[in-house]
């Protein structure tokens, strides 16, 4: 076990219900190698900043917050928590130890080859892919899919449960073709527990604009709850676990 790792932290939810099994501790960690073109916290992008804490110091807040987190437990996510992969690790061990479940919130960014301890350790992977065809990744993300498909391969091998996740935007992944491609390779995989289609929203936009970044989606629009039924009717008549 890492000991006294120190993480930059962007900010916590004390009281989440959307990123993992029942009610979440979430922890955000400062700091993505990705450059997502619909990003909702590109305050959270940027590597070496937010607040420092040891592992110990978010340990001892979570535990004052043990009773309301039965059947739920702790989330890591970002930017991107791979990207302090050794950090992660000593929080899933001190947790584990206290009797808590760990998730992962990724989008798969890192290579195996330094976040292997956590891929291994986490309870639960949140990954989300941000689209099957490497070229599209790339132009969503400055990134290709290799590495996330990776981290999903070695999950499938260890046999430990993940929850795909993948945005839906009008104009980029909102296309049958991307979303049955996506769809026929998940099919194999028995570690995919469920997999959630997310609707492009408009929320994050402000940051953009008070942080004075190029944002190139102004225009485009929430997919509608017909366009969003199509998508995941693509993944169900595969008999996968979609919503």
């Amino acid at each position: 076990m890492v000991h006294n790792t120190i993480g930059h932290i962007h900010s916590i939810e004390t009281f989440g219900a959307l990123d993992g099994p029942g009610i979440r501790y979430i922890v955000f960690l400062q700091g993505c190698p990705l450059k997502c073109l619909y990003c909702h916290n590109p305050d959270a992008l940027e590597v070496g900043a937010g607040t420092l804490k040891t592992a110990t110091e978010v340990l001892n807040d979570i535990v004052r917050y043990k009773s309301f987190l039965n059947g739920g437990g702790i989330t890591l996510s970002g930017g991107e928590p791979l990207l302090q992969s050794d950090f992660c690790e000593e929080i899933i061990d001190k947790a584990h130890a206290l009797g808590f479940h760990v998730a992962i919130d990724t989008s798969g960014g890192m290579p195996l080859a330094v976040c292997k301890n956590v891929i291994e350790k986490a309870d639960l992977l949140l990954l989300d892919i941000k689209a099957i065809e490497p070229e599209l990744c790339h132009k969503i993300t400055g990134q290709d899919n290799t590495n996330a498909l990776k981290i999903l391969n070695m999950r499938e091998q260890l046999q430990k449960p993940v929850w795909i996740r993948h945005v839906v935007v009008p104009g980029l992944t909102l296309n049958n073709k991307q979303l049955t491609e996506l769809a026929d390779y998940l099919v194999p995989f028995r570690c995919v527990e469920r997999i959630e289609l997310l609707p492009f929203h408009k929320l994050g936009e402000y940051k953009w604009e008070t942080m004075k970044l190029k944002y190139e989606l102004w225009d485009t629009p929430t997919p509608t709850n017909e366009e969003m039924k199509e998508a995941i009717k693509i993944f169900l008549d595969r008999q996968l676990p979609a919503n």
